[in-house]
């Protein structure tokens, strides 16, 4: 354990007979150690900090009132059993959240760092939801941290696993599920929430008991999802207007952890990934109907499993999905190490962790991406769920698709918790990722890969903007917690697909504007367990402009925005800014493959002898022939996107393509 948890204490208060059994009655301590004979009181608190789960029925009171404004790390890992912990300010009769921690230390004990205001009483409180035994925490002073990000709070509910748009206004609304309902709370204009229950048609086979995410799986215009249970996953599919759902399932045993939707086999269509705790990893792949093809195996074949947190990120830039897996038995064995799967371009993929520098075999469920120092590639936080076999790893892209450990001074080094969420979010607009993780505190990107640990009351939970005022808001249970406005600019893109997926998930979106080049990766599914909003948030900084936005989509086609406005939802539509093909093309070219290699075909006879024109997006003529039996030879053009005319009889016909 770090230093923070030994007992460097101004001085040591012990509980003695007296249990501390309500509120009214909460033992006074300072900072220091103070011994927990048993969780037995009879008060419990109105509000639980964290876990919005209220099975607990007994409950210990502790107050704590600082002599000066100073940080505190309260902690009961010296114990290292399985504790939750709540800290309030307030009255007895109106308490207030200002911190808590479940499952961030060993053994699953508490650890929680808040700043503490000089003459304002505190109340620790600790329940009885994992255990009632004895145990010892901790109190210690830490350095004040400046708040750099803040949260109010409001009742949005509903209680909500995902953060996903179901009604196609582009608005993030709340999804959570109760035995074989959905419960979707639809964002209105003004910042309410519209709740309702649906049932799901022949019941569900598998419940979300381990992650959820969400995508249009059919291209209805309404996304679906994708529930990962301990049997199995059962995908939920919404009719074409999102008021009935339907389930399916296939028979098969996955122990299932972390899910995605993404194009596995870039065909255009979304298929789906479980990682599988006790054998190899499952996939299914879209044929277009609502019966997808089961495989297992080709993407984290480890026997005994250990498949935790999958993400699916661009981390070497050549536009297409590669996918990271966090192990969780780091140090048992050479099978139990992170593995990187890269894209080969055709939909398969090769296993290059060692090669590239991330098979750690540090005990981690999940891992933060994103691009932390805006040079345009992605960068990783690998958060440890224990320490058993090393913490925290900071890892920065060299750029050339090989990483180097940058931990030390980071401030990832010094960060005494430990857990199972890790996710990146530009939560205070300044154009800096920052990364929300353990321990309910989210780590500021100060710049330079040094982060700052600024306390809040909630942990990782499903991600999007529920205001609708260009700030990430976090929910935990049925409170939204929302990010707090400041004077930063910022920009909300929406992705819809038409040659790639729906969503557009896999796209790569840079934005430039005067301080800053920006890339995020339409992702379905991130962290360990949670489903945050598809839309794509950048933070601007005092950046009053936006010179170009880039879209290279899983198709291969890029579209290009110049001059958007900012503080607003700008919708881009794939293909949207591609040079115009004719409007009174008097048939559509059925071509392929799209993108294609060094031929293409074209489909039908009707064509054979036609006159072949292929252009580039200025205009300017690159290819002029005759096509002959059906195939056209473009092993001559450079990668890029072209449009091809064809013409015969004074009939003609146009296409877009991609040369790859």
């Amino acid at each position: 354990m770090k230093k923070i948890y030994s007992l460097l204490m101004l001085s040591i208060c012990s509980v003695g007979a007296m249990a501390q059994l309500t509120c009214d009655e909460a033992q006074v301590v300072t900072l220091g150690a103070t011994n927990v004979a048993g969780v037995t009181g009879t008060q419990l608190p109105s509000t639980f900090c964290v876990g919005g789960i209220g099975n607990a029925d007994a409950a210990m009171w502790y107050s704590f009132t600082p002599s000066a404004d100073m940080g505190i790390t309260v902690s009961s890992a010296i114990s290292a059993i399985d504790t939750r912990m709540h800290i309030y300010t307030g009255i007895c009769e109106n308490l207030q959240c200002v911190g808590g921690d479940d499952d961030s230390g060993p053994g699953y004990s508490s650890i929680a760092t808040i700043n503490v205001t000089a003459g304002t009483q505190y109340f620790i409180v600790w329940d009885n939801y994992w255990t009632g035994n004895g145990f010892t925490f901790n109190i210690t002073e830490t350095v004040f941290v400046e708040q750099l990000v803040n949260f109010t709070t409001m009742n949005g509910g509903t209680s909500a696993m995902a953060v996903l748009d179901m009604n196609g206004d582009h608005l993030d609304d709340l999804v959570g599920t109760s035995g074989d309902n959905l419960n979707i709370g639809y964002q209105q204009t003004d910042g309410s929430f519209t709740n309702t229950n649906v049932a799901i048609s022949g019941g569900v086979q598998h419940s979300p008991s381990w992650s959820i995410c969400g995508g249009d799986l059919d291209g209805n215009g309404r996304n679906d999802l994708l529930f990962a249970g301990g049997g199995g996953a059962s995908f939920i599919w919404a009719n074409t207007d999102g008021t009935a759902y339907n389930e399916t399932s296939d028979n098969n045993y996955i122990f299932c952890q972390r899910s995605n939707l993404v194009d596995i086999n870039m065909d255009g269509q979304l298929d789906a990934f479980v990682c599988h705790d006790i054998a190899p990893n499952v996939w299914y792949i879209n044929n277009g109907t609502q019966n997808f093809e089961h495989n297992q195996g080709g993407l984290g074949d480890t026997p005994d499993g250990g498949n935790y947190g999958s993400v699916w990120i661009d981390y070497d830039n050549d536009c297409d999905m590669d996918m990271f897996i966090a192990k969780c038995r780091g140090g048992q064995g050479p099978a139990n190490i992170n593995q990187m799967h890269r894209n080969n371009g055709d939909g398969t993929y090769t296993e290059v962790g060692e090669e590239i520098g991330l098979a750690d075999d540090v005990q981690t469920w999940s891992s933060a991406w994103a691009d932390f120092d805006n040079d345009g590639d992605m960068d990783v936080v690998v958060g440890a769920s224990s320490s058993i076999n090393g913490n925290h790893k900071v890892m920065r892209n060299n750029g050339d698709g090989t990483f180097t450990d940058i931990t030390a001074g980071s401030g990832f080094d010094t960060f005494p918790s430990n857990g199972i969420e890790w996710a990146p979010a530009d939560f205070n607009n300044d154009g800096l990722v920052d990364v929300i993780g353990a321990g309910n505190t989210i780590m500021v990107n100060l710049g330079d890969f040094t982060f700052g640990q600024n306390a809040v009351t909630f942990g990782v939970g499903p991600m999007g903007d529920l205001n609708n005022d260009g700030f990430i808001d976090v929910v935990s249970g049925s409170t939204i917690h929302l990010g707090v406005p400041n004077d930063n600019n910022y920009l909300v893109i929406n992705t819809i697909g038409t040659e790639s997926n729906k969503n557009g998930i896999g796209a790569r979106i840079t934005v430039e504007s005067p301080s800053f080049t920006q890339i995020r990766d339409v992702r379905s599914g991130e962290g360990f367990r949670y489903m945050s909003t598809l839309n794509t948030h950048f933070g601007l900084g005092t950046d009053e402009a936006i010179t170009k936005v880039t879209v290279c989509w899983p198709s291969g086609i890029t579209d290009e925005i110049l001059n958007p406005n900012i503080n607003e939802t700008l919708v881009i539509t794939e293909g949207s800014t591609i040079s115009n093909v004719a409007e009174n093309a008097q048939t559509k070219l059925n071509i392929y493959p799209n993108p294609a290699t060094d031929r293409l075909t074209i489909a039908g006879n009707e064509w054979t002898k036609a006159n072949v024109t292929v252009t580039d997006l200025s205009g300017k003529t690159v290819l002029n022939t005759t096509l002959i039996q059906n195939e056209l030879n473009i092993e001559a053009l450079e990668s890029g996107f072209y449009i091809i005319r064809l013409e015969l009889n004074g009939n003609h016909s146009e296409q877009k393509f991609v040369k790859k």
